[in-house]
């Protein structure tokens, strides 16, 4: 017997060092014994709450839902822009931000209750199928689209799929009277974060970033090399609108046009541990005069770039104030397919400023300071921005710069006040002109289709008989305002919407860019010496 025990014990031993290497692996290093070996009540507490009503309460809850209120209300203590993404928000959520999609890669829309292709997406694979503007998709893998009064995102759900996967489409093409079979290899469709990108003159370019995604700074690459090779010396950064995303992506893009060394900005995390971002020597646009353009939707990452620049006495900043989002956040998964975006550090401009807006009242009055400094007049009026004297800031060059609430431009463009802006807005967001290009182009796709993107920018002209039709049309759907005064402004807007479904973003922008005041400040400043020499009538 005690022969056999003997014999036993290294046995014994090796799989009690294989147990505690295991554990092991699993544990910190950082935690201490007394750590690893105790409860924590506050975690112990919220699971018993959640077991006491899955086990004891009288009525069946759907207990899921309860622990996603107990997880936003957590959040909401914190700061606004700690946020909870559930796990049926994540995938779209990580489309946006990784810049494509598996797809068929068609824009379209449900018209009289079937699926019309508006466009298919640049660099998706129905261009290569075969897909027309205009076609009427009737059936995808035997399932009947029109008829339903299905959702968009019952059609996006359809539609999308496995990269490489097939789907077989029945089409309806008007233009010709006839129904197609069209197979389809779904592929990676980009989900564009460089809007558009074009010559403003002969050496002054122009870029516009709506967010910034993994495929950004690609995107941005490939315009300003395109416009350096047309020989541009000076560039438009259009951050209007844009409300950040990737920092890191951030740092990519002000290092184009920084000197090698310069701080892009520093953060710091609850520790008080201070990481710096330094420009590197890849920069291809350092000797370039550059301009960003900035509004009070402009946040985050866009604020890092036109805080850089500001900063290190490297360009100009046009607009109005920014947002004010001084936070960093990192996504943390939460094991059953949800996350939560915590913020983790703060940010500083390279002076030292942070441009966090206050939220400690809470986060409805956090967002709502959007419509205070309406009230206060800052959108219309640079003398109504208010800041206090303990955040300004020097640039090396010694200009005044200021932290708190967002970069403060360095040439104020006030908001747009008309009556005529107000409701031109108004249209542009009802969708009635979206609706009404959409038809009018599906009446006379054969007159455009030999008509080139320059040849529409440079040469078409929008008909007053094509202004009537949409005024009726509006008129007809319930709107109950008299357009005709705005006339010249409306056929503007039809020529922009007509080219965006016929050419895309980039025509739709360059057609607008003649009647935007942020860049005809923009040019005025660039005809002045210095931007102190540049004043502009509010």
């Amino acid at each position: 017997m005690l022969k056999n025990k003997t014999y036993l014990l290294p046995i014994i031993i090796a799989a009690a060092v294989a147990v505690g290497v295991f554990i092991g692996g699993k544990l910190s290093f950082n935690d201490t014994p007394e750590k690893l070996f105790s409860t924590n009540s506050k975690k112990d507490k919220l699971n018993r709450l959640i077991d006491y009503i899955d086990y004891e309460y009288v009525d069946d809850v759907n207990t899921d839902s309860i622990v996603d209120v107990t997880v936003n209300n957590i959040l909401d203590k914190l700061d606004p822009h700690s946020v909870y993404i559930p796990k049926e928000q994540q995938a779209r959520v990580a489309e946006s931000m990784k810049g494509d999609f598996v797809g068929v890669g068609i824009s379209f829309y449900m018209y009289r209750d079937s699926l019309a292709v508006i466009r298919p997406i640049e660099g998706g694979p129905s261009i290569k199928a075969g897909i027309k503007a205009g076609d009427r998709i009737l059936v995808a893998n035997q399932d009947t689209l029109y008829g339903k009064n299905l959702s968009s995102q019952e059609i996006v759900n359809t539609l999308k799929g496995d990269d490489k996967t097939k789907i077989k489409l029945s089409v309806y093409r008007p233009s010709e009277a006839k129904i197609l079979d069209i197979t389809i290899k779904r592929a990676a469709v980009p989900l564009k974060s460089v809007d558009s990108y074009y010559l403003l003159s002969d050496n002054f370019g122009y870029i516009r970033i709506n967010r910034f995604a993994e495929s950004t700074y690609r995107e941005f690459k490939t315009a300003l090399d395109e416009l350096q090779e047309k020989g541009i010396t000076k560039l438009a950064l259009d951050l209007r609108n844009n409300p950040g995303g990737y920092l890191g992506i951030a740092e990519q893009i002000a290092d184009e046009f920084l000197e090698d060394d310069k701080l892009i900005l520093f953060t710091k995390n609850k520790s008080g541990a201070i990481d710096k971002a330094f420009a590197t020597r890849k920069g291809d646009f350092e000797d370039g005069e550059i301009y960003v353009l900035i509004n009070e939707k402009s946040a985050s990452a866009s604020e890092i770039v036109a805080g850089a620049i500001q900063d290190n006495d490297r360009g100009t900043i046009i607009g109005r104030r920014s947002f004010g989002k001084g936070l960093v956040q990192r996504e943390m998964g939460l094991g059953d397919g949800s996350s939560v975006r915590l913020t983790v550090s703060r940010y500083y401009t390279p002076t030292g400023r942070s441009i966090q807006r206050s939220y400690e009242n809470g986060t409805k009055d956090y967002y709502n300071q959007f419509y205070k400094r309406y009230e206060n007049g800052e959108l219309f009026s640079a003398d109504s921005i208010k800041v206090a004297d303990s955040l300004i800031f020097k640039t090396p060059k010694g200009k005044i710069v200021y932290g708190g609430g967002g970069i403060i431009p360095d040439v104020f463009v006030p908001l747009e006040e008309s009556q005529e802006a107000a409701w031109v807005n108004t249209l542009l967001k009802s969708g009635f002109m979206s609706f009404f290009s959409f038809e009018y182009l599906d009446g006379h796709r054969n007159k455009f289709a030999a008509i080139s993107e320059e040849d529409f920018i440079e040469n078409i002209e929008v008909e007053d008989a094509t202004v009537d039709d949409f005024i009726y049309y509006a008129e007809d759907r319930g709107l109950k305002i008299d357009l005709n005064p705005y006339r010249e402004n409306l056929k503007r807007h039809i020529k922009s919407t007509f080219a965006e479904q016929l050419y895309g973003k980039n025509a739709q922008q360059r057609i607008l860019k003649d009647n935007d005041p942020m860049l005809e400040a923009l040019m005025h400043v660039d005809e002045t010496e210095t931007v102190e020499d540049f004043v502009l009538d509010e």
